[in-house]
């Protein structure tokens, strides 16, 4: 009898019952207030006179007037540098102990974006929220004594000018309860190993000494962490390892793709729960089971606001034009794409984090990723985002019955012109032509500036399967393999041809 499993989930029901829903609008609006009276006597408070703001009849009109908008490159220029030099009091109160180290999906050079103590114990936080949300699923009471599978990145930070640097995902891992360790596999040793492919190894061959009940990680990496577990021990799918497996909790980036091939390594269905943690902070998690959206974090330390996915406010290079609008959660509508805005306890201010979401419901503050703003492919007017892309391979995987859980694309100009050459990361290989044929009839019914765009500039489509690990190998050539690393679904012309030169000496 699971009588530890019974007292934790009858504490999280129990806590469920008596705590009562609070209003997105007015928690984001506290939040706001908070964030600028603690910073107000920072260098970038007093350079934007936050006082001002503050005394203002509408804080969030004011601050939307006043502060510019900033991704990585110009906050890390005219500000975060200061930190990095040993400055104090730049953006946030204090001096971080720790930076996040972030490639993202673009770029081999890390990004270094801080994370403070208030940032840390906003991510705890919002974990214990996850916790207690999953009274919604009715989980079974053993579950709650079962042991968790954390795939991140390394936990041995490397020192930096006496301060850690490391994933987002590593630097969490390393500030985890005491209480929980009990529970952390593949454990604080394993965890700490730096080279993935020794780690994964490791892992497999410790995986029967564990009793795991969830997985929490980046889908692309988790599978191929549980193909190596599959075959070290020779089984035909991981829950002969582990029986007991009954949640995935999902993140970085949408599931969706990933979601048949990932299917095909149970031996049961399980809870899939998705979660929007960044090196950024930890912004949003799925609360209920019947929907795959993901409900906003609106009271922990992070103010949201929402830029129109529109093509005249988006730069080339994917930036927002100065004079892009934003909308506070009070004015954004459903199933519509929005550019996404994030001001945080860490000192990130109206920060473009990259992310592209939409609204599933409004009331509940409930979003879903649907893209990048530097994976918009417009480069001859077909307007394609990323959740459209994924609709179309997801279209792909039903007709054809394959599995494709990764892929990237290229508007690509041929001798005859521009065609949207595309690579399929699966290991079956069908018929290119066929394939093409199917995903530009696809996306010239789901979509019709594609439509448009193939009567005019746009060739065609062009398709090239390759082997799944390709993808895995390109990332650990470029950035690291494991982690927060996420693969480029739309490339520019120049980085396309690296990929192409890296896939032919692959193949």
């Amino acid at each position: 009898m699971a009588i530890i499993g019974n007292i934790i989930k009858g504490f999280i029901e129990a806590r469920d019952t008596l705590s009562s829903e609070g209003n997105p609008v007015e928690e984001q609006q506290k939040v706001l207030q908070e964030l600028l009276e603690k910073a107000k006597d920072t260098r970038f408070g007093e350079h934007y006179n936050f006082d001002s703001i503050l005394a203002s009849e509408n804080i969030q009109k004011t601050f939307a007037e006043n502060v510019p908008y900033f991704d990585y490159n110009k906050i890390s220029n005219e500000w975060w540098n200061h930190i990095m030099k040993g400055g104090g009091d730049v953006t946030w109160p204090g001096n971080p102990d720790f930076f996040a180290l972030s490639s993202g999906t673009t770029g081999k050079k890390s990004k270094r974006i801080p994370v403070t103590e208030d940032m840390i114990s906003s991510i705890k936080r919002a974990g214990i929220k996850q916790v207690y949300a999953l009274s919604n699923f009715d989980m079974p009471s053993d579950f709650f004594e079962k042991e968790i599978m954390m795939l991140g990145s390394s936990t041995d930070l490397k020192e930096r000018n006496g301060r850690k640097e490391g994933e987002i995902s590593g630097i969490s891992a390393s500030n985890i309860p005491f209480w929980f360790k009990k529970y952390y596999k593949p454990g604080e040793e394993i965890a700490r190993i730096d080279d993935w492919d020794e780690r994964v190894l490791t892992i497999a061959k410790e995986a029967k000494n564990w009793d795991i009940g969830a997985l929490s990680g980046i889908p692309s990496w988790m599978e191929l962490m549980l193909k190596k577990v599959i075959e070290y021990h020779n089984v035909d799918h991981i829950h002969e390892i582990w029986p007991n497996l009954q949640v995935y909790t999902s993140g970085g980036v949408a599931f969706d793709p990933y979601e048949k091939s990932f299917n095909a390594l149970l031996g049961k269905p399980i809870q899939i729960i998705d979660t929007y943690l960044a090196s950024e902070g930890f912004m949003a998690f799925q609360s209920r089971p019947d929907t795959n959206a993901m409900k906003l974090i609106t009271d922990n330390g992070i103010y949201f606001e929402f830029v129109p996915f529109k093509p005249e406010y988006i730069n080339p290079d994917g930036s927002l034009v100065a004079h892009a609008p934003s909308l506070t959660l009070e004015e954004v509508e459903e199933d519509e794409d929005y550019v996404l805005i994030i001001s945080t306890v860490s000192g990130a201010w109206r920060y473009v984090i990259g992310d592209t979401i939409a609204f599933t419901d409004v009331d509940r503050a409930e979003i879903k990723i649907t893209g990048r703003t530097k994976f918009f492919l417009n480069t001859v007017g077909s307007q394609l985002s990323v959740n459209k892309l994924n609709d179309a391979v997801k279209h792909l995987e039903e007709e054809l019955n394959i599995k494709i859980p990764e892929y990237t694309l290229c508007a690509k100009r041929f001798d005859d012109g521009f065609y949207h050459s595309w690579y399929l990361g699966s290991d079956q290989s069908l018929n290119s032509s066929k394939t093409a044929e199917i995903l530009d009839t696809y996306l010239k019914q789901a979509n019709k500036n594609y439509k448009v765009a193939r009567s005019k500039a746009l060739e065609g489509v062009k398709v090239a399967f390759v082997p799944q690990n390709v993808f895995a190998e390109w990332s650990g050539a470029n950035k690291k393999k494991g982690g927060q690393v996420k693969m480029e679904r739309v490339m520019g012309e120049e980085k396309f041809r690296e990929w192409e030169a890296f896939v032919s000496q692959e193949l």
